[in-house]
């Protein structure tokens, strides 16, 4: 496929702002797609190369993309950067100061050219980069440079998710109904692109055969809620009952000597745990496996386990070895889903525990989880109270002969959270999707509340809960302009569904935590709306720390917690 054919479906996107019309723009553009371009064409379109967890990242700047605009097109940077001030956006200024016709470049060539360009690294790497940019420029035209500039500075915002490329792979194949099929292999591999790939090369038959593989990581399995012991019993009968950490959750794929860990938005943390790294080396005694397990600081003189806010100081590029001296980790295992070329995940979780634990020796860092089995929601409920009193998070119960749900939130694994107990304390994970300037004192910071929004699988949007204003130090608004004022957007996304109009939208990409006195019923918001137009909302939200960077848009809560969390509270208000 020819660069610009694909330029002519980004225009396209971009300009929609209705979901049906986005399927049919994707499914048009699959449709029309090779299987040598496939790959290439979903990960452009998410504004990668490769997923996430391969770590491959452009390392352009908007100085850099200056330079090489400039050296391109034989423009004084000073010019380039007077009409980036006047455009406010260095795609529409590459646009405006390319004069090319272009060499019809093929998708293949262009991502090829800027595959090269995130892989150049070393002394003098900067100038190769804007020399090996501004050729591929100089080769393009004005509509193509457009998007290249974009993509390269992370700027590219056409709001693909993943739950929509599989729907639109789908009706790009003319059969909703191989969905499910489909969501399978990708959770099972974590590559929209080997997916698609396959599928176009293969067919079905070739995705129903895909199995996991140590280096690609599996979609994490979640946990659904309830809110009192003798109801977890009632649900899944006899279960294992384990501790729930408050750390950082982190899937380990060994290969022999070779160690990755990813995190459970699926990017690559292996730099951040280097005692995990070695320890997984030295004491897992399977030459390939894939373990999860949640990783936490902890105090080496008590033995105390540190909260998340401290756990996340390892998401650094710099200074691990400092921080792992202050703040030394422990590894929490909890399940294994590969060892030894045996795919674990469709065996019973009980098989699962007992295999983990054989393969684990003996070591400072690396231990099981604490578990136990029982059929008695006595013994749950004063877990729990031991658990909360030492500063976990609660229990997550495990039905014994349930499988892995890669990807999946069901009744398999359920959690109980102090929150569940009574009235609403427990935290929601909301979406930022725009904000709201403010009034008074907060107009210094230029922000004065935020637009958050709960995740909608279904239908894979956004769904406004709740506009978040209080929680932040001032210091900690001053960063969020400027830190959702690079991912501001001209009109609302369309995958946000909103009745308020936020001051300035955003593209879903950040995650906060919050805290409310409780759910109410509100016509204005969109979460769970009913024919009446009356939705869910949350009631005097406020922050929790800052944003949580280890997880994705689609890590939100989702709008059946937010109306499960509604039930529960009624049900403790009627008690």
């Amino acid at each position: 496929m020819k660069f610009l054919k694909l330029v002519e479906y980004f225009e396209k996107l971009e300009a929609t702002t209705k979901r049906l019309e986005m399927f049919d723009i994707l499914s048009g553009l699959f449709k029309e797609a090779k299987a040598d371009d496939i790959d290439k064409i979903i990960y452009l379109g998410q504004g990668q190369l490769l997923p996430p967890f391969h770590g491959l990242e452009m390392g352009m700047s908007e100085k850099l993309l200056i330079r090489a605009l400039s050296e391109a097109t034989n423009t004084p940077t000073k010019k380039v950067e007077d009409v980036f001030k006047h455009t406010g956006d260095l795609g529409k200024t590459a646009g405006e100061l390319i004069k090319n016709k272009g060499e019809n470049l093929t998708v293949r060539k262009v991502y090829e050219e800027l595959t090269v360009i995130a892989r150049t690294s070393g002394t003098g790497s900067v100038e190769k980069k804007i020399g090996l940019l501004s050729s591929l420029l100089r080769g393009v035209s004005p509509e193509e440079a457009k998007y290249i500039a974009r993509f390269v500075i992370g700027r590219l915002r056409l709001g693909i998710g993943d739950p929509t490329v599989l729907e639109a792979l789908a009706l790009a194949q003319g059969d909703r109904a191989l969905r499910p099929e489909l969501d399978r292999a990708y959770n099972l591999c974590s590559d929209l692109g080997l997916v698609a790939k396959t599928l176009l090369e293969k067919g079905i038959e070739g995705v129903n055969k895909f199995h996991v593989r140590v280096g690609y990581p599996i979609r994490m399995a979640l946990c659904e809620r309830l809110p009192s012991s003798e109801e977890i019993i009632e649900k899944i009968g006899e279960a294992a009952i384990e501790a729930k950490y408050d750390g950082f959750r982190v899937q380990i794929h060994k290969n022999k000597n070779h160690i990755d860990m990813f995190s459970r938005n699926l990017e690559r943390t292996t730099h951040m745990f280097p005692e995990i790294k070695e320890a997984v080396k030295n004491f897992i005694t399977a030459d390939t496996a894939i373990i999860e397990g949640e990783a936490l600081a902890y105090n080496e003189s008590t033995g105390e386990l540190f909260p998340f806010q401290v756990t996340i100081q390892r998401k650094r590029k710099h200074g691990i070895e400092e921080i792992a001296k202050e703040y030394p980790l422990k590894f929490f295992a909890f399940d294994l889903l590969y060892a030894d070329g045996e795919d674990y995940t469709p065996k019973p979780f009980k098989e699962r525990r007992e295999k983990l634990k054989k393969i684990i020796k003996k070591n400072p860092v690396i231990e099981p989880s604490e578990l136990f089995i029982t059929d008695k929601h006595e013994d749950i409920t004063k877990y729990f109270e031991d658990a909360i009193a030492r500063g976990l998070e609660g229990v997550v119960a495990k039905r014994l002969d349930a499988p892995y749900a890669a990807g999946g939130r069901n009744f398999n694994w359920i959690k109980l959270k102090r929150s569940y107990r009574g009235e609403l304390a427990d935290t929601i994970d909301v979406c930022i999707v725009g904000y709201f300037r403010g009034k008074g004192a907060r107009t210094e910071f230029g922000v004065g509340a935020l637009l958050g929004a709960v995740y909608d699988p279904k239908t894979d949007t956004f769904r406004t809960v709740s506009k978040v204003g209080t929680g932040f130090s001032e210091d900690e608004f001053t960063q969020l302009k400027k830190i959702l004022d690079e991912i501001a957007i001209s009109h609302r996304h369309p995958r946000v569904d909103s009745v308020m109009e936020a001051d300035v939208w955003v593209e879903p990409k950040y995650v906060i935590e919050v805290t409310a006195d409780e759910i109410t019923r509100s016509p204005s918001h969109t979460a769970g709306r009913d024919k009446e137009g009356i939705g869910y909302a949350l009631r005097f939200p406020r922050a929790v720390g800052f944003l949580r960077e280890d997880k994705k848009p689609e890590d939100a809560n989702s709008v059946k917690e937010i109306i499960e969390l509604f039930e529960i509270q009624k049900k403790v208000k009627v008690g």
